[in-house]
C-alpha cells in the first residue's frame, strides 16, 4: 500500500512539472515570436501593459482547468454565441500577429507570383477558415 502512494505522487509531480514546462514553452514562443508586444501596440494598449501578465495567466490557469474536468455549461445559446466569439476573436489575433511577424504572406506572394492576387489570396484563407470552423463544429459536435 505504501508502494502505491509514492508512486501516485512521483506521477503527481512528472505532471505538475511537465506541466510547468509546457506552460513555460508556450510562453516562450509568445515571448520570442513578439506576439503580445505585437498585439498591445496593435490595440494601443501600452498604458495596461502591466495588466495583461493577470488575464493571459489566469486564462492559461482556466483553460487547463476546464480542459481536465467533466464540466458541462448549460447556457442559453446567446451565452454560447458570446464565449465562441471571444474565443475565435482570440485564436484569429494570435493567427494573425504570428503570421503578421513570421511575413508568411509577402514571402509566399513572392514565391508563387501571387502579388496581384493578394486579396483573393487573403480571402480564400478567411473563408476556408470559416468554412473548416463550422465544418468541424457541425460535424464533430453532433
Amino acid at each position: 500500500m505504501m508502494n502505491i502512494n509514492i508512486f501516485n505522487i512521483i506521477e503527481g509531480l512528472i505532471g505538475f512539472s511537465s506541466g510547468i514546462v509546457i506552460g513555460a514553452g508556450f510562453v516562450a514562443i509568445l515571448t520570442v515570436l513578439g506576439v503580445i508586444p505585437r498585439l498591445i501596440q496593435l490595440s494601443r494598449s501600452e498604458y495596461l501593459v502591466n495588466f495583461y501578465s493577470v488575464p493571459i495567466i489566469l486564462g492559461v490557469l482556466v483553460g487547463t482547468y476546464l480542459s481536465f474536468t467533466n464540466i458541462t455549461w448549460n447556457f442559453n445559446w446567446v451565452y454560447l454565441v458570446i464565449w465562441g466569439t471571444i474565443h475565435g476573436i482570440f485564436n484569429g489575433m494570435l493567427a494573425a500577429a504570428l503570421v503578421e511577424i513570421l511575413n508568411v504572406f509577402p514571402l509566399l506572394s513572392k514565391r508563387v507570383g501571387l502579388e496581384k492576387y493578394m486579396l483573393l489570396l487573403l480571402t480564400a484563407l478567411v473563408l476556408g477558415k470559416i468554412v473548416g470552423s463550422l465544418f468541424q463544429w457541425i460535424y464533430f459536435s453532433q
